[in-house]
């Protein structure tokens, strides 16, 4: 499984109809678009997937339609996290999970947990979790950080984690586990625009955000660094530049719905609290869709 998570994955989106609901058809359409270009694992309801403003009936019910829609094709791997150590656990015992390769569990947020409550949550969850754990730190969004420390001792006390998604944006950090973890143990971007310099340092891949719109080119520069042509990965890189910058100018989702529905794929509703970006950005969207194709 480790192997098999190694390279681009995708944090995939929630396409919501103008009312609201849920787009299931759509959900459908943009898998079977990112296992055509090649993704090679799906994340679903990870935060780009606007997680907190789904119900946990909807989230199921996602989480089955990826999982029909992928027909075993690819990795399947499902966010489940809280800051509630137990509800956690018992999200893990509700999810049909007989067809789902691994999950990916945030650090408890809000509570701000110190690094000791931050390992025994992790613990707790191996523990009652049946598929393997990747952990999922993200500073920015948490206001908890999983130190280095914590992320090595994590790796080498608790077997079933497997890998982290590192989105600290903490060089110094990133590169200290890389340095000092087991060689397989994973450490996956969760930063699409700062990936490529640390696949220099020994990343193992992304969970993009730019991959609901452009599956292949992240693809390729991911593969491309992975096998040290990074003459060709720079290009793709600086290529994705704009895509990346406008991706996260006005928040995300908002902002790689705002491709997608350009691109024709789905439409650009996001639920409250997020709100649409601006029609000037829209427009810069649009203007760079159109150079891409």
């Amino acid at each position: 499984m480790k192997l098999k998570l190694k390279g681009a994955g995708v944090a995939l989106i929630t396409p919501f109809k103008k009312d609201f609901s849920i787009d299931f058809e759509a959900i459908e359409r943009l898998v079977e678009y990112q296992i055509q270009e090649g993704t090679d694992y799906i994340v679903a309801l990870g935060t780009t997937a606007e997680t907190p403003t789904l119900s946990f009936t909807e989230r199921k019910e996602i989480l089955r339609t990826v999982v029909q829609t992928v027909k075993g094709r690819i990795p399947v791997v499902v966010g489940i996290g809280s800051n509630n150590t137990m509800e956690v656990i018992e999200q893990i015992y509700l999810y049909d999970l007989k067809k789902v390769d691994a999950v990916l569990s945030v650090a408890p947020y809000y509570n701000r947990p110190q690094q000791e409550g931050i390992f025994q949550h992790y613990k707790a969850i191996a523990k009652a979790s049946p598929l393997p754990i990747i952990l999922y730190n993200v500073a920015s969004r948490t206001a908890v950080n999983i130190e280095a420390e914590t992320t090595l001792r994590i790796a080498k006390e608790i077997p079933k984690v497997i890998g982290i998604k590192e989105a600290s944006g903490n060089f110094s950090q990133i590169m200290h586990i890389m340095e000092h973890k087991s060689s397989d143990f994973l450490v996956i971007s969760g930063d699409d625009i700062i990936t490529l310099p640390l696949m220099a340092c020994g990343l193992d891949g992304l969970i993009s955000v730019v991959a609901n719109a452009y599956p292949k080119c992240i693809v390729q520069m991911i593969q491309s660094a992975l096998d040290g042509d990074y003459q060709t990965a720079r290009a793709l890189h600086y290529r994705l530049l704009p895509v990346m910058e406008f991706c996260f100018k006005e928040g995300s989702p908002s902002g790689v719905k705002a491709f997608v529905e350009s691109q024709g794929r789905a439409e650009h509703y996001v639920r409250l609290p997020l709100v649409d970006v601006s029609e000037s950005l829209k427009h810069e969207i649009n203007r760079v869709v159109n150079s891409m194709k």
